[in-house]
């Protein structure tokens, strides 16, 4: 059978899309993992944000695919149900199949017998239980026996058991199929880019966190071995950068380490490496991992700092993974700790901060904001989103702090609740105003590790972190609210990839024909 797995366009706005592009790794791993005879195209959608209706139609045409599955995050919801009314229209044979966090956690909008339904939807991870579906589709077999599945049965929605997660260690799961996509470009400021990961799940239970609602508090590790023929493989497709995407690598310090030593000795330390980690671990373990991090090749960590104040830190119930400890006492907040570890071994920090949580003032959030201008790399800067299934929305609903339902604005850089002493508009135009200004500072290192880059590119990147701002904005002849409802238009706007006054033709950009045909 002929498959098509599309990743949506939909991206958080942290960098623009001529900075970062990653590929999805779930879809290549779906690909690994359906039986070899199948066609399987994978399409990451981010790469063709300015012509999706025609890339889609494209990709239809040439494949005809018996099933087109989606991976979807909850602000991409809006965008996944256009996209399955689209491929209905071009192939109305075609079976549609959801998965993701979204389809996991609220199933129940892709049930309904309304625009963008699916035919199945694959909660929690989905390898096998795809594989399984298109087995049963191939044969035409039944679904009732295949776990972690929803499906359609005439006008009814039969919902079958969980499956249990994956341990990983069992040897079940192949490699990713890197050779099934057919769009090209992903790049981390210049560095061709990919995914790896070493491992799933994560045991502590953040109150903004999907993952827990999802898979529940565990955490299981691919052996080693598999690890580093992982990274071959994303090499030998041309990767000179990755990001390691686990959920908390960090959680096992010493498996870490031995990552570390294991990459060292494969000689795969050449490649640029970019990982999550808990303070708490940095900390605690920095003067022997930090170190061991910087020779294994590691050059961006993303720190989940989450807040440097401690009464935020307990609403996100993320203190325990920010604690530091010394001869098995707890001496405070790790962040500093780690920040100092990961500097002097000449890594960046990319700061993890979530600002705008209930108790919020404007000088709780300036807290955060100069703590994040003095010691972060480069800001990741949210605000507390109530995805589905998560501790957090609970919360901020019964405190009736939710102020949109607009799920499409749900992607952490839109304020969408309010605290109690602030709107949600004033909490994120204080992010706004001093997050740009931090980026640009960043600027210097991004030249000194890829000049050409930021040479061809710089304009790009700062009209994208300036948007909306003018020449008077600049010189201060207008107030700066003007210049933030200008960047909050642009980004209602961005927010339409299938603009109906597209056509359905690829025209003179369309997608290349040797990828369609492998």
């Amino acid at each position: 059978m002929n498959i098509l797995l599309l990743s949506m366009p939909d991206s958080f706005e942290h960098m623009p899309a001529v900075g970062i592009r990653m590929p999805n790794g779930a879809l290549t791993s779906l690909a690994g993992n359906v039986d070899p005879h199948h066609r399987v195209a994978v399409a990451d959608l981010i790469l063709v944000q300015d012509r999706v209706r025609p890339a889609v139609c494209q990709l239809v045409r040439d494949l005809k695919p018996d099933i087109v599955g989606l991976s979807i995050m909850t602000f991409q919801r809006a965008t996944a149900k256009k996209i399955i009314e689209l491929v209905r229209s071009l192939r109305p044979e075609a079976r549609i199949a959801v998965g993701g966090y979204d389809p996991s956690l609220a199933p129940e909008a892709y049930a309904v017998p309304s625009p963008g339904r699916a035919d199945f939807i694959a909660r929690g991870e989905g390898e096998i239980t795809f594989r399984d579906l298109v087995r049963a589709i191939e044969t035409g077999g039944g679904y009732e026996n295949i776990t972690g599945l929803t499906y359609r049965c005439g006008d009814s929605l039969r919902c079958n058991p969980d499956r249990p997660v994956n341990r990983l260690r069992s040897g079940e799961l192949r490699l990713p199929k890197r050779s099934a996509r057919v769009l090209r470009g992903y790049t981390l400021l210049g560095w061709p880019v990919d995914v790896v990961e070493t491992s799933r799940g994560c045991t502590f239970d953040c109150s903004f966190c999907s993952i827990i609602a999802m898979r529940g508090r565990n955490f299981h590790t691919f052996n080693l071995e598999r690890v580093l023929e992982d990274i071959r493989d994303a090499r030998a497709h041309g990767a000179r950068a990755l990001f390691i995407v686990d959920d908390n690598l960090t959680l096992e310090v010493r498996r870490f380490e031995a990552l570390c030593r294991a990459i060292i000795d494969a000689k795969l330390n050449t490649i640029r490496y970019l990982v999550q980690a808990m303070t708490s671990s940095i900390a605690n373990h920095g003067e022997t991992l930090a170190p061991l991090m910087r020779q294994a090749g590691f050059r961006y960590v993303f720190l989940g700092i989450e807040n440097i104040l401690e009464d935020d830190l307990e609403f996100l119930r993320a203190s325990s993974k920010n604690r530091e400890r010394r001869n098995g006492q707890n001496v405070g907040n790790a962040t500093l700790a780690a920040i100092n570890h990961l500097h002097r071994n000449k890594m960046f920090v990319v700061g993890g901060l979530i600002v705008g949580n209930p108790g919020d003032t404007r000088e709780s959030i300036e807290a955060n904001l100069e703590f994040a201008r003095r010691y972060v790399d480069w800001p990741y800067i949210q605000h507390p989103t109530p995805y589905p299934g998560t501790p957090m929305t609970a919360d901020f609903r019964d405190r009736g702090l939710i102020i949109s339902e607009r799920l499409e604005e749900y992607d952490g850089t839109t304020a969408v609740v309010r605290s109690e002493y602030l709107t949600a508009e004033a909490i994120e135009f204080q992010r706004w105003r001093a997050e740009r200004w931090m980026k640009v500072r960043h600027m210097p290192a991004v030249f000194r590790q890829s000049p050409l880059f930021l040479l061809r590119h710089w304009y790009r990147m700062m009209s994208h972190t300036f948007r909306g701002s003018r020449l008077r904005t600049f010189l201060g002849l207008e107030d700066e609210r003007a210049a933030f409802e200008r960047y909050r238009a642009i980004r209602r706007a961005e927010r339409d990839y299938l603009d109906d006054g597209d056509s359905g033709k690829a025209g003179p950009r369309s997608l290349p024909a040797r990828a369609l045909s492998d």
